[in-house]
Formats: structure tokens, C-alpha cells, sequence
């Protein structure tokens, strides 16, 4: 990331863009905006920011669209604006990849704060060995399509991957070889829902062996290091 963030705002209400562009504009970062995710789109043929701040309620194509979009040929950090305080918008976000969400209204320091909190842990997490865009990976005796989230094995049966299970099975593909910690790995597939849903990395790892190892038991394929985390070290062949 460049030493001064690019922040993109994507918001159909012009008084707020201008609002929240003006105050992160005062805090040193660099900002563009857009009234939509066409807008945002053309904004990206000139350079992907380091972080965009989503407004989900637009007309037309509304936020969620573009964060899953977004999702399939980027990593770029998302919070997402919502004025649903019910919580359905937040976890439909948060289940498409988005990094974190705030309530409308809002104060632009907790924005603010939300913001450096989430660059802080995208600057924490570890370098990725080249971002795995081919659509099939293949690992031990699997074949993952990660464009239809689907698994299978030498003999051809499919097996069914929860969301969860998929992130983490992505996750580790992505970085081969590395011990991710816990927090790490919650960043690198939940972020901000990991306060959504009771669900640890330990179980999650659990119900996952037990779809991809021979042994769950002895697991060979995801190790576990005690006080460190897990790391996944069967080779991996993307196309």
C-alpha cells in the first residue's frame, strides 16, 4: 500500500460523499468518490484504491451487487454504509467478503476509526504467494472450481462446501506452506463476521479436514501448530 491510503466513497447521496470525502480528505488520505458502482468501476480502469467505503441502498445497482462484483476479481478491502439497523444488510455483507460495516447516521471518526482498523489488519495479514485467480486448484487428490465453489475428488464425487468451508479451503490455497494464526485466518475469511457468528477457526478447521483428509485424526494436509495456528502443506497446482 502507498504511503498515503487511497480511499474510494460510493455513495448515491451527494451531501454524504461530499461529507465523508471532505473529512478523509482533512485526515490525510487521498479520496475519490462515486455516486455508483459504474462510477466505481471507472475509477478502477485508473487504479485500484487501497479501500473502499460501499453504500448498499443506491437505486439501480445497489451495493451488495457491486461488493459481489467486486469480489470476483479483487480483495479490496470493503466497509459497507447501511441504514438497516436490523442487521439483515450487515450479515448478507459480511457473507459477500465486505471487511466491515457502519450504521447510518454515523460519526466520521468511528468511519475513521473503522478504516484504520481495517487497513491496519489487511497490513497485518501475510503476503500472499501470487493471488490464485485460475479457476481450478488442484491439491492431493481434489480439484477445487472456484468460480462454482465446488470440490472434487479423484473418483469424481462432489463435495458440499459451506461458505465457511470454502474461505477457509481458500485461504489456505492462497498461502501454501505458511502457519496462519487464528486471528489471521478469521481475517483472511470472515473479518467483522467473526462477531456475527459463534463459530471458531479451531471448528471450522475441524469440519473441514473431515471433508478433504483421508485421517481427519492424522491430519496430512492442513497441520496444526501448537500456539501458532494451522498451515496447509500439500502442493498446490492453480489453472
Amino acid at each position: 500500500m502507498q504511503s498515503t491510503p487511497h480511499i474510494a466513497v460510493v455513495d448515491d447521496h451527494r451531501d454524504i460523499r461530499d461529507l465523508v470525502g471532505k473529512y478523509l480528505t482533512q485526515q490525510g488520505y487521498r479520496v475519490s468518490l462515486a455516486e455508483s458502482g459504474e462510477a466505481l468501476r471507472r475509477l478502477l480502469e485508473k487504479g485500484a484504491p487501497d479501500l473502499v467505503v460501499l453504500d448498499i441502498m443506491m437505486p439501480g445497482e445497489d451495493g451488495l451487487t457491486v461488493c459481489r462484483q467486486l469480489r470476483t476479481t479483487t480483495e479490496l478491502p470493503v466497509i459497507f454504509l447501511t441504514a438497516m439497523a436490523d442487521g439483515t444488510d450487515r450479515i448478507v455483507g459480511l457473507e459477500l467478503g465486505a471487511d466491515d460495516y457502519i450504521t447510518k447516521p454515523f460519526n466520521p471518526r468511528e468511519l475513521l476509526a473503522r478504516i484504520r482498523a481495517v487497513l491496519r489488519r489487511v497490513n497485518s495479514l501475510p503476503p500472499q504467494r501470487g493471488r490464485i485467480k485460475a479457476k481450478t486448484i488442484r491439491f492431493d487428490i481434489w480439484e477445487l472450481d472456484t468460480g462454482r465453489r465446488e470440490l472434487v475428488g479423484r473418483d469424481g464425487v462432489s463435495v458440499a462446501l459451506s461458505t465457511a468451508e470454502f474461505r477457509l479451503l481458500n485461504a489456505f490455497l492462497e498461502h501454501p506452506g505458511l502457519v496462519l494464526s487464528r486471528d489471521q485466518l478469521l481475517d483472511l475469511t470472515a473479518g467483522r463476521a467473526a462477531e456475527s457468528f459463534d463459530r471458531s477457526i479451531d471448528n471450522q478447521v475441524s469440519r473441514l479436514r473431515k471433508k478433504i483428509e483421508s485421517d481427519p485424526k492424522n491430519p496430512s494436509l492442513i497441520k496444526t501448530h501448537w500456539g501458532g495456528g494451522y498451515s496447509f502443506v500439500a502442493e498446490v497446482e492453480a489453472y
